[in-house]
C-alpha cells in the first residue's frame, strides 16, 4: 500500500472506484432520490416511476422503504430478487463507463442553496459502530434501532453494487478542505452535470483523481484530527479521535457494518480484510457548509387523538406543547431546556406507542404532516417539533453519544441526498 493510502487508510477513508452510466445516459431519470424519503407518499414514487419508465435508472436498483410491506415476506424477495437481477444486467450489457478510481467533488444547487458541497469516498466499516457505548472514528449522531436493519440487510447482503445515500459530516470550521479540493477538481470538466426530478435543483461531479488531490484531502484530515483531540481530549485505550459523524443515513450506515461483520467470519481467504464490504461509499460534507440546514423531524402518530397525546406529554417539564387551533390533529413541541426536545420526547413517544399498539413515522416538511393528519384514511396526530441548530453537535455527540432517532434532518424530503455514483459490493 503507497504512503498516501496508508494515511487515508488511518483516517478510515478510501479511495472508491466509481461507476457512472455511459455517456448519453439521461442522468434526470438515472439520479433517484434517497430510499427513506416520501415513506407515506406513493403518488411521489408513482410519478418517479413514470419519469424513469423505460429507461436505465437507479430506481431499479433501489427498495423505497414505503413498499416494503407490499405482499408480505414473498412480495419483499421478489422486489429483491428483481433488484439484484437488474443490477447484473446493467453490469453485464454495458449500461455503465468503465470504473474510475477516483474520488468526486460533487456541487448540489436547489431553490433554497445555490451550493452544497461535498465529496464521494469510502469509509472502513471497521472504524465505525453505532453501539452508544463505543467511541470510534465515525460516529452515529441519532440513536440506531436494530429492528429497522433486517430487511435492509437483506437488500444488501450479497447485492452486486452499492449506491450511497449516506451523508458524512465533518467539523472543518475555516470550511477550507472541502472548497480547496473543489477548486482542484474542477480544473478539469465534469464527470457529470444534470438536473434533479421533482423540482429537487441540480448536481455536479468532478473526479478527483491524482495522488496530489490525495493528499491534500489526507492532510486536511489529519489536521481535523488534531483539531478533535484537542476539542474533546485524547482518545481513551480503545477510542478514537472523533472524525466524522453520521449525518443522515444512519441505518444505512448501520446496515453496512451489520453485513461486513457477517461477512467477515466467513472463510473467504488471507485477502478478505480487503473487500470491497469493508468500505462503505458515502458524501462527507461540512457541518459548517452555507447549503446545510437542519431541519427537525416531525412525528405523526397513527391510531390516537391529540387530547390523549397531550396527557402523555404533559408529564415531562422539559417539553412544552401548543394545540394548533387551525388543525384539530396537530400539536407544536417546543423544548424547555437548551437541549434537542427529542431527549425528552422520544422516551415518551416510544412507550405511548408500545403500550397502545400505535404506529408512528417519521416526517420531513410541515405541510407533509398536514396532509397525513387531514387526508389520512387512518386517524392521525402530528407533532410540529422545533428546529433544530447545528452549532454544537460534535460537541454533544463526543460528550454524551448519539442523540434519539430521528432528532434532526440536512433539510427538506426533496433536498435529500439523489442516487447516482455506483460501486461493485458483492460478486
Amino acid at each position: 500500500m503507497s504512503d498516501i493510502h496508508s494515511r487515508l487508510a488511518a483516517l478510515g477513508t478510501g479511495i472508491p472506484e466509481i461507476l457512472l452510466p455511459q455517456k448519453g445516459t439521461d442522468l434526470s431519470k438515472w439520479a433517484v432520490i434517497a430510499c427513506d424519503q416520501f415513506t407515506q407518499d406513493r403518488a411521489y414514487w408513482e410519478q418517479v416511476k413514470n419519469i424513469t419508465d423505460g429507461a436505465p435508472s437507479c430506481l431499479n436498483l433501489i427498495f423505497p422503504e414505503i413498499f416494503l410491506e407490499d405482499g408480505g415476506l414473498e412480495g419483499k424477495n421478489k422486489r429483491i430478487h428483481d433488484i439484484r437481477n437488474t443490477m447484473s444486467s446493467y453490469l453485464n450489457e454495458g449500461i455503465f463507463a468503465p470504473p474510475r478510481r477516483c474520488c468526486v467533488y460533487v456541487e448540489r444547487s436547489n431553490s433554497l442553496n445555490p451550493k452544497r458541497q461535498g465529496l464521494i469516498l469510502v469509509v472502513d466499516l471497521d472504524k465505525y459502530d453505532w453501539n452508544p457505548g463505543f467511541r470510534p472514528l465515525i460516529r452515529s449522531t441519532e440513536g440506531t434501532v436494530p429492528e429497522r436493519l433486517p430487511p435492509r440487510v437483506d437488500i444488501r447482503r450479497g447485492a452486486p453494487l452499492e449506491l450511497p445515500h449516506i451523508l458524512i459530516l465533518i467539523d472543518d470550521e475555516e470550511d477550507r478542505l472541502i472548497p480547496l479540493l473543489g477548486e482542484m477538481a474542477q480544473k478539469q470538466a465534469p464527470l457529470y452535470e444534470t438536473p434533479l426530478m421533482m423540482n429537487s435543483g441540480a448536481v455536479s461531479g468532478w473526479a478527483l483523481d491524482t495522488e496530489e488531490a490525495w493528499t491534500v484531502l489526507a492532510a486536511g484530515l489529519e489536521k481535523l484530527m488534531e483539531k478533535a483531540v484537542r476539542s474533546y481530549g485524547a482518545p481513551a485505550p480503545g477510542e478514537s479521535p472523533f472524525l466524522f459523524a453520521v449525518g443522515d443515513g444512519n441505518h444505512s450506515l448501520a446496515t453496512a457494518k451489520a453485513v461486513w461483520d457477517e461477512f467477515k467470519t466467513k472463510p473467504g481467504g488471507a485477502d478478505i480484510e480487503n473487500h470491497p464490504a469493508r468500505w462503505a461509499l458515502v458524501e462527507v460534507e461540512n457541518i459548517y457548509d452555507s447549503g446545510i440546514r437542519f431541519e427537525p423531524i416531525h412525528r405523526v402518530i397513527f391510531g390516537t387523538e391529540s387530547c390523549d397525546l397531550l396527557d402523555v406529554l404533559a408529564v415531562q417539564k422539559e417539553i412544552i406543547c401548543h394545540r394548533d387551533n387551525a388543525y384539530e390533529n396537530i400539536i407544536k413541541i417546543e423544548s424547555a431546556s437548551s437541549d434537542i426536545v427529542t431527549v425528552y420526547l422520544e422516551p415518551l413517544l416510544d412507550k405511548f406507542v408500545r403500550e397502545n399498539d400505535l404506529s408512528i413515522d417519521y416526517i420531513h416538511g410541515e405541510e407533509e404532516v398536514l396532509r397525513l393528519t387531514s387526508e389520512s384514511d387512518r386517524q392521525a396526530v402530528g407533532l410540529i417539533l422545533p428546529p433544530v441548530k447545528k452549532d454544537g453537535l460534535f460537541k454533544t455527540v463526543a460528550r454524551s453519544g448519539p442523540l434519539p432517532r430521528k432528532s434532526f434532518s440536512m433539510g427538506e424530503s426533496w433536498e435529500k441526498r439523489f442516487y447516482l455514483e455506483c460501486r461493485r459490493l458483492f460478486g
